[in-house]
């Protein structure tokens, strides 16, 4: 039996041209939360969870993650604001300084992988400034057995320096902080930023680009579990849409709440190895997996404690994206390994700020693939600085920072799935009723769920459905414990007139977000858009 001790013997980062550095291998999350305490860089909460503060970047920085382009990825990615090119020596020249300024430093080194199914493995050497974002890699990765480690080879690697800042005029970038793909070298490049949403998202970025191209597996932003009978369930939607909370369903296994590639095999697979919940207004009552998640192991992020250490999860006043990560052990009901059979239901997961779309409807393949690449949701009032009202948000394949690749790409691969496996697709409203963000209600989490455990268990396959005259979806005229006016949204409005007319607004800024795509749509996907 080859023990820690003796694999941590072997450990250099010479090769990464990080010179005279303590290394600290493989510490397991109680070490890590124990050095976090020492240095003054978090403290216990009164569940036992470790509480830090990611610094001045509390979200994902878009506008400075780039893509370097070079000879593999010059023709290959859809460059643009999304995927912003790199140069190369620009590239190298940075590498060297971040190397420099880790140098001398104690370090924080995991050996991991990424991606469930083992024929689709991708090993990781993560390298960090700070043990907390080493804890959070332990919880968000795949964790390798003790034995794997004496001949385990890195395929990509994560350098992870938050207390580095560039320098725009020489390093060519927009500001002191970064997160640069090189997909040649494969390494995740980061620095200037203590979020650590951007070690994860890095690799599932690189994962976009690799499975597709190399291995014809679609990768995908969304979470998925699975049912008594084999039955998989996958639930795609933007941050607050629900993924994580819908998802970790105590009736069903989870095989992962965020990132996950369908095989031709038709199988799905888990990128990860933990959970990355938001938190804010979470209880016990209405999301009690994640609530009692939080304990010894688990890392919150940006969240405000009273004296006794316990967490005010309404307070947003740091963030509203407060957050916690997890190893998914923590949740009792998940799926070992994290695979499953091919999917017989898929929810794209919406909450609409402006009361408009059904609560549930029945998509089309038509309509599955715009809606898809169109990838909405809303952002409301005190989301981001200056949005005092609903703002329409567009975020193509449910996912677009993290797409290198044009997205009709991933969406003719999900419509040819649909279609060979015939799959039932639903759009499902996490947000508004009865009127906007301001004057409406949000949708009771009770009804989701029970819409959503109506379409798991067939149960709405054979009620009458009557047509969006808008949007030209398929809603339910019933649905097991739920009201049947909650299941047609202009019933809800107390002025029709009011709703037709909001109705038309959102289908207007669904067009015209489309139009950058409807070169590329066949007329198929066209027809599936809002008829008006």
């Amino acid at each position: 039996m080859i023990t820690h001790e003796e694999v941590t013997k072997t450990i250099s980062l010479r090769g990464y041209g990080i010179k005279n550095a303590k290394t600290y291998y493989q510490l397991s999350p109680q070490e890590l939360h124990e050095e976090t305490l020492k240095r003054g860089e978090g403290v216990e909460a009164a569940s036992g969870a470790l509480a830090i503060n990611t610094g001045k970047f509390t979200g994902r920085s878009p506008k400075d993650r780039f893509i370097v382009k070079d000879e593999l990825t010059k023709d290959e990615v859809w460059w643009g604001d999304i995927n912003i090119p790199f140069e190369k020596e620009k590239f190298d020249r940075l590498y060297r300084k971040v190397a420099k300024y880790l140098s001398g430093k104690e370090l924080y080194v995991r050996d991991a992988y990424a991606c469930a199914d083992e024929n689709y493995r991708m090993n990781l050497r993560v390298i960090n400034e700070y043990p907390w974002s080493n804890m959070f890699s332990y919880n968000m990765f795949l964790r390798p057995e003790t034995e794997e480690l004496a001949t385990f080879r890195q395929d990509w690697s994560i350098i992870n320096a938050p207390g580095f800042q560039a320098d725009p005029d020489t390093d060519g970038t927009r500001q002191g902080n970064f997160a640069i793909i090189d997909f040649t070298s494969k390494m995740v490049l980061i620095g200037g930023t203590g979020y650590t949403g951007e070690i994860k998202k890095g690799i599932f970025s690189a994962l976009n680009f690799i499975l597709p191209k190399f291995h014809n597996t679609l990768p995908m932003h969304c979470s998925a579990n699975v049912g008594e009978k084999g039955d998989t369930a996958v639930f795609f939607g933007l941050s607050g849409t629900g993924k994580t909370t819908l998802s970790a369903d105590p009736n069903r296994k989870l095989i992962g709440d965020d990132e996950h590639g369908w095989t031709p095999e038709n199988t799905i697979f888990n990128f990860e190895g933990g959970c990355y919940a938001k938190v804010i207004n979470l209880t016990e009552e209405n999301e009690p997996e994640i609530y009692h998640a939080i304990k010894p192991g688990a890392i919150l992020e940006n969240v405000i404690l009273d004296k006794k250490g316990k967490v005010n999860f309404e307070n947003a006043s740091i963030t509203q994206n407060t957050r916690v990560s997890y190893p998914i052990g923590h949740i009792k009901n998940i799926q070992k390994p994290s695979v499953g059979e091919n999917p017989r239901n898929i929810f794209f997961l919406t909450a609409d700020a402006f009361g408009v779309l059904p609560p549930i409807s029945k998509l089309s393949p038509g309509q599955a693939a715009y809606h898809f690449i169109s990838g909405y949701t809303a952002k409301v009032a005190g989301t981001e600085a200056g949005i005092e009202e609903p703002v329409p948000n567009f975020s193509a394949c449910f996912g677009a920072p993290f797409m290198p690749l044009h997205p009709t790409h991933y969406a003719e691969m999900l419509s040819r799935k649909m279609k060979e496996a015939r799959i039932n697709v639903w759009l499902v409203n996490t947000g508004w009723t009865g009127g906007p963000y301001g004057t409406g209600s949000r949708m009771k989490l009770k009804h989701t769920r029970a819409m959503i455990s109506a379409a798991l268990e067939g149960k709405l396959e054979n009620v009458e459905f009557e047509t969006h005259k808008i949007f030209g979806l398929q809603m339910p005229l019933t649905c097991e414990n739920v009201p049947a006016e909650v299941l047609n949204p202009e019933k809800t409005w107390r002025n029709m007139e009011d709703y037709n007319r909001k109705a038309k607004e959102l289908a207007s800024s669904f067009k015209k977000n489309f139009r950058q795509f409807e070169e590329y749509a066949n007329e198929e996907i066209l027809n599936g858009g809002p008829v008006v």
